[in-house]
């Protein structure tokens, strides 16, 4: 059920420096020199200015380092993510410093046959030219369930990816995943401790974060179909696993793009639905 949760909106300064855009491209495998103080940061990059930074004895059991927000105890070990809007207003210019506006949006609990189970949706309002007006919108899902629930139990859907107009398949490894957390300051440890992944959590691998897998789509959308994005919605249905292949597949209708992104036997994981200017 949903409950009444009044969280006090948190507002912090975010530098976006060109030392952590050029990691960011460094990353992509992208050159980083190609990337110039006053440049845009491409959309779908601003997750540099979200990372958390809760002290080593203020994480959760899990490694994970928090929403942003302080959240109530609920009793849920597990944590991943489940959905993330985002709405590019306006582009960020390298070397601005960022207003960060962080709060609680919801809470919802429900009680299952697998367990109980909550879902925490936190709002992110970054603001680059003004203090006021935000310039990125992003509202953020996370699932929190049981240690007795699995986090990888779920179902995915099987799907054809052969039918999609335009595929890419990316293999996101280890060294991927390391860069990505240490970008994102997310020391969970699903994303880089195998041991817990497979002993704790009961994956086979250590998983790919969703946030890797979303930007993984968003340049299949800026690099290889040249869309400038206005907004994304995407839903993380399973788990991707490390050095693993992921393909990437989008079709265009009359108002943007779908693409999904399937595992390595052709289930769906990650839907993205993008409106495109």
């Amino acid at each position: 059920m949903s409950e009444p949760f009044q969280s006090q909106p948190i507002r912090r300064l975010e530098s976006c420096s060109l030392q952590t855009v050029r990691r960011v491209a460094a990353m992509l495998d992208l050159d980083p020199g190609q990337i110039c103080e006053g440049d845009l940061i491409p959309r779908g990059w601003h997750f540099v200015l979200l990372a958390a930074d809760a002290r080593r004895s203020q994480l959760r059991a899990d490694g994970f380092p928090g929403l942003g927000v302080p959240i109530p105890d609920l009793g849920l070990s597990r944590l991943v993510l489940g959905r993330r809007r985002v709405e590019f207003r306006n582009d960020i210019p390298i070397g601005a410093t960022v207003q960060r506006i962080s709060s609680i949006q919801s809470l919802t609990r429900k009680e299952t046959a697998s367990g109980p189970m909550a879902f925490v949706t936190v709002q992110h309002a970054l603001c680059g030219r003004s203090d006021t007006t935000p310039d990125i919108v992003e509202h953020t899902t996370y699932v929190l369930l049981s240690e007795e629930r699995s986090a990888g139990s779920g179902p995915a859907v099987e799907v054809e990816p052969a039918r999609s107009s335009r595929r890419k398949t990316v293999t996101p490894d280890d060294t991927m995943l390391f860069q990505y957390s240490a970008l994102g300051f997310n020391s969970h440890k699903i994303h880089i401790d195998r041991d817990y992944a497979r002993n704790v959590e009961d994956y086979p691998d250590l998983v790919v974060n969703g946030g890797l897998t979303t930007l993984l789509m968003t340049e299949f959308l800026r690099n290889d179909l040249a869309q400038r994005i206005a907004s994304i919605d995407v839903r993380h249905t399973a788990p991707l696993f490390c050095c693993r292949p992921i393909t990437l597949a989008a079709d265009r209708d009359d108002t943007g793009w779908q693409l999904r992104a399937f595992d390595d036997g052709g289930r769906i994981a990650v839907d993205l639905r993008a409106e495109v200017l």
